[in-house]
This record gives C-alpha cells, structure tokens and sequence, in this order.
C-alpha cells in the first residue's frame, strides 16, 4: 500500500528564519526513496513557487506539487461550491493566484464571497468595505484561524485577530477553510493521490496538524520543535500517534507502515 506524508513547514522544517537540526536530510530521505509528500501550510499569502524558493534557502530542494497552502484548498473549494463565483479578497498574492485559477472573479462590488487571508496591504477601509458586503448578504470564508504569536515586534497580526474583528462587525461567523477543517486536510491528501489509511500527518500543532488528522481517521506525528510541548498533551481530548523531539528523530519505515 502507498503511503505519504503531509507535513506542516513552520516549526517543523524551520523556526522563523533557521533551519531546524535535520529536516533537510529528512526531506532528502523522502526524495531519495520516493515517498509522497506535500508540505501542507495554512499560510495563504505565498503562490506554491514562492514556497518552493523560499525553501530553497533553507537548502531544501523541492518542486510546486510538493507544496498544498491553504489558498488552494480555498480556491478548490470556492470553485466548486460556485464556479463562476465572485469574491472581493482581503489576502495578497497565493489567495488571488489560487482564486483566480480556480475560475473566481474577484470584483469590488456585491460578491457572493468575502474571502480573507493573511496579509498588511489592506487598509481599514478594505475592512469596512468587506463588512458591508457581508451585511448585504456575502458569505464570509476566511483561509485559516491561526493566531497571532503575541512576540513584540511581529510584523503580521495574524489572521484569527482580524478575522474576530469582522465577525464582531457583522455577527457572521467565517466558514475556515484551512488546517484543522476537514475542507483542506482532505483537499490535500487528494492532491497527493493518497487514501485515508495511506495519509500521515507531521505538525508542530496540536490544534491544527494533530486535530485536522484525527479528525480525518489519518495518522498522526506531533514533533516538539515547534508550538507544543509535553506538558501541554494532558489538556487535549485527543492524541498523536508518535511523538518526535523534531523530524530527524522518525524512522523509517514508520510502525503502521
């Protein structure tokens, strides 16, 4: 039976700006032995090329169909409830890319969606603009929750901020399409051509990654080089399958392969 991985990249590959200890020769592995991967990222201002070239600084050399952000599972998922659809985007250049190739047209007046990513070029006023549009009837889908890391000089609110900003201004809750909904962790294992039973999923995140898996039925690795740690696993109802200090410690082939 086939198996891949589909592997978060912040706090998994790198933190920040550095690489972490081992996740070249890691990603190296899977290429030399032809497993399947994608890098799976909730962050939906990069285009899949961006991903790739950013990566390569890192020394990691991959290809776009190794990359599934939440901007694609948000275009596969707006072009298929509407093709032909509408949308005004608060999000910068992987969302429109994404939407656009997805047969979305983005527009300025009455859409049908209102469609948020992360991203410091729209103003207040964009906000307001995207408020009012939601009040005369846009649905509201936003590309993920992720929350701002609350560090001093963070260059980046983080969407879940702004995100509560529009619900509290319009009393509409966004429909989230990327990690942990079932709308991307699916997406995504299909853009890799795998079933459930073939799927694993690495993350850093106990409430993204190892959530979106289990709740999928995938198996799961949480690795501790990034957002959670031990002593944080009690408060949770649910639970990795194995637990890694960082990807250099997974050995191959893994246990329920």
């Amino acid at each position: 039976m086939k198996q891949g991985l589909l592997i978060d990249m912040d706090g998994v590959i790198y933190s920040g700006e550095e690489l972490i200890f081992g996740a070249d020769k890691f990603i190296k592995h899977l290429l030399d032995h032809d497993i399947p991967f994608a890098f799976m990222t909730n962050n939906s201002q990069r285009t899949s090329l961006e991903v790739v070239r950013k990566l390569s600084r890192f020394g990691i050399t991959v290809e776009s169909k190794h990359i599934y952000t939440s901007a694609m599972a948000t275009g596969k998922f707006l072009g298929d409830q509407s093709p032909n659809g509408t949308a005004y985007v608060l999000g910068e250049g992987g969302l429109l890319t994404s939407l656009h190739e997805n047969g979305i047209t983005l527009v300025d007046t009455d859409p049908e969606f209102v469609v948020l990513g992360e991203g410091r070029n729209f103003t207040l006023e964009m906000v307001q603009r995207a408020v009012d549009m939601i009040l005369a009837g846009a649905k509201f889908i936003t590309t993920n929750r992720d929350p701002s890391p609350k560090k001093p000089g963070w260059n980046n609110l983080g969407i879940a901020a702004t995100t509560a900003m529009i619900e509290e201004a319009t009393g509409r809750k966004a429909f989230v399409t990327g990690k942990p909904s079932p709308v991307m962790m699916r997406s995504a294992r299909k853009f890799l051509g795998l079933e459930t039973a073939e799927t694993t999923v690495v993350g850093d995140t106990m409430e993204t990654d190892i959530q979106g898996g289990v709740q999928m039925g995938y198996k799961t690795i949480l690795v501790l080089s990034g957002i959670s740690n031990k002593d944080q696993l009690s408060h949770y109802a649910f639970k990795p399958d194995m637990i890694v200090g960082s990807v250099d410690k997974i050995e191959f082939p893994l246990k329920w392969w």
